[in-house]
């Protein structure tokens, strides 16, 4: 058996870091910034030790500058410095982390060293994404050191002399390349260090050097481009709803104020911190784009990151930061681990509990609220049943008398469902003689009319075995007509399937307790759902499939219906049964659904010959 050591070729690294590491070009900018907030932390960190001798009143900083005329980027900070051993150890040596071995070397000593961001000793090389050369020009913090500099063009080669650099700290210059120019426009640089380091903890200045300044021209003030005490790090006792709503306009540029917001705050078994809020969502599902953006120690790492944020929670806006994430090398995507899915659960039991404590609280305030969550709260119950079990209570249903109702309220107050039937409304405009008929009758029905609330409802029932949701239009409810057996006339129904050529349409008469309806439409509702789902996978079954399920019902108390029962045999009024009926039937389809262009037509036709049949007694 042959062993041996793997052998790396250092002169293809460079240009796996540069083309392969990130995704995203102006990740270098975040990458620089963040190694520059490590170094000062780490002094920090040594002062409070007692390791180094910093003033108190000592301002730290990152400051770049954008030279234009030099084709140059720079990335100051006044931390911890290098030596020149150390450029050798954490610079020369390709994924040795300066982070990692500082937090292991004073581990006992500090509670905190995991507020280091760096860790994998890859961040520096970015920086050869965009430059041609980089230069460090490096003075540690140790007493008699001597300043560092150190060049490299992007290849295995670099050069090392003493630096003329006279202050504590590190200056890092690149030399910007041709495909890096864009990133000397100092506005977009400012973009693009407000988006990833936006809340840093140290103050990061973005400024331009001017190549010439007119006489009597001031320099322009470096622009600080950060929040150095984000609101989600502070305990929520501290915040105010003001706060919140800053913070929220700031981050995701809304003008709307949220709806209202979950502090998270988590020390064990991992740490998080965050605010999540609950926007005004629209009641379709495929025009709603939450965003909940990812910190990791403060430094931005991705938007809607799956693996640790519930997949209805995309729904929301918000932010967390957590600096126990199992990140990868590049910073953008999380490894699977334990505590990604501890963290999703945590989140999950977190808004539980935010709904179910609005709803036993302050439950006027929850109703108000329902129209703009009750999306968000169905795809979650949908996705996650754990989430369903737990709040189930606190669902609402937004009834016809604009109300707002549980799922056990509903069926106990209302007398059409004492067989726990839930009658459901799609369309109020479309349905409003049907929901007129409940009414009537002192009854009431729920309104589900968005995309979501189909699967909503069998995902209800396959868990709730004693409810069952009908539309409104899938069946008369015994409240609705006159108690008794109805006799069917003959050859109503044949006669009405002859007229509106439809062999297999069902024909009832109801005497309905109402005399304004005079035919209603009614399709069952395992028909409807099955048309439903048709449509879902592109209408893949057989048109007029359910065509038998179409029931016509003519309500027995009404005077036309009585006319029309009564002249149905009459080979003399052959042409008025043949007109009444169409009509009826038509009336019911509007009812029912929006009639096809060539049958509004006719009916528009026949209405206007009904209405001169009915003025002619006026005519001279």
């Amino acid at each position: 058996m042959e062993k041996g050591n793997l052998s790396i070729h250092s002169e293809n690294i460079l240009p796996i870091i540069k083309k392969w590491l990130y995704s995203d070009m102006d990740i270098f900018a975040r990458e620089l910034v963040s190694n520059a907030v490590d170094a000062i932390t780490k002094l920090k960190k040594l002062t409070d030790m007692g390791e180094a001798d910093i003033p108190g009143d000592e301002l730290y900083a990152v400051r770049v500058w954008v030279d234009k005329a030099n084709k140059q980027l720079i990335f100051e900070d006044n931390g911890i410095g290098m030596t020149a051993d150390e450029v050798r150890e954490y610079i020369t040596q390709i994924a040795f982390s300066g982070a990692t071995a500082f937090m292991d070397k004073y581990k006992d000593k500090t509670d905190n060293a995991s507020e280091i961001i760096g860790h994998f000793g890859l961040g520096f090389y970015s920086s050869f994404m965009v430059s041609d050369k980089v230069q460090i020009d490096t003075l540690s913090y140790k007493l008699d050191a001597t300043a560092a500099y150190w060049e490299c063009e992007g290849g295995i080669e670099y050069s090392m002399s003493d630096s003329d650099k006279a202050t504590r700290g590190t200056k890092i210059t690149l030399n910007i390349s041709e495909s890096g120019e864009e990133f000397l426009d100092v506005y977009k640089l400012r973009s693009i260090l407000t988006k990833y380091c936006g809340f840093v903890p140290v103050p990061v200045f973005v400024e331009e050097v001017a190549a010439v300044l007119e006489e009597g021209e001031e320099p322009k003030e470096p622009v600080q481009i950060n929040d150095t005490a984000p609101l989600w790090q502070k305990p929520a006792n501290e915040c105010t709803d003001d706060d919140y709503k800053n913070l929220y306009h700031k981050v995701f540029t809304d003008m709307n104020p949220p709806l209202f917001w979950i502090h998270l705050n988590m020390d064990y078994p991992f740490r998080l911190k965050g605010i999540l809020y609950f926007p005004k969502l629209k009641s379709d599902l495929e025009y709603m784009e939450g965003q909940v953006k990812l910190f990791n120690n403060q430094v931005f790492v991705a938007d809607n990151i799956k693996e640790v944020i519930p997949e209805y929670l995309l729904l929301l806006k918000g932010v967390m930061d957590c600096p126990d994430l199992p990140l990868n090398v590049s910073r953008s995507f999380l490894q699977n681990d334990a505590t990604v899915k501890k963290m999703s659960g945590y989140i999950s039991r977190k808004v539980a509990d935010k709904l179910n404590g609005l709803f036993k609280k302050d439950r006027e305030t929850y109703n108000g609220y329902w129209d703009d969550i009750a999306p968000f709260i169905k795809y979650g119950c949908i996705k996650e049943r754990d989430l369903y079990d737990k709040i189930k209570g606190s669902v609402l249903y937004k009834t016809t008398e604009d109300k707002h109702v549980t799922l056990e309220e509903f069926t106990t107050e209302n007398a059409a469902t004492t067989d726990k039937t839930v009658f459901y409304v799609t369309n109020a405009q479309l349905q409003s003689q049907y929901i007129q008929m409940f009414k009537g009758q002192g009854l009431q029905a729920v309104l589900l009319n968005t995309n979501l609330d189909a699967p909503f409802i069998s995902y209800l029932e396959s868990y709730e075995p004693d409810i069952k949701f009908n539309r409104i239009d899938a069946d008369i409810t015994d409240a609705l007509k006159n108690q008794g057996e109805t006799e069917q006339p003959e050859g109503l129904e044949p006669l009405l399937r002859e007229i509106l050529q439809s062999e297999k349409l069902n024909v009832k008469i109801e005497p309905l307790k109402t005399q304004d309806v005079s035919s209603i439409i009614l399709l069952s509702e395992q028909s409807r759902r099955m048309q439903e789902m048709s449509k879902m996978f592109g209408g893949g079954l057989p048109p007029g499939m359910f065509e038998d399920e179409l029931t016509l019902v003519l309500n027995g108390n009404h005077n036309l219906v009585k006319i029309l029962l009564n002249i149905q045999s009459s080979e003399t009024r052959k042409n008025d049964v043949e007109l009444i009926a169409l009509h009826l039937y038509d009336l019911a389809m509007l009812s029912h659904k929006p009639l096809p262009t060539q049958q509004m037509t006719a009916f528009i036709q026949r209405s206007n010959k009904i209405l001169e049949l009915a003025t002619g007694s006026y005519e001279n």
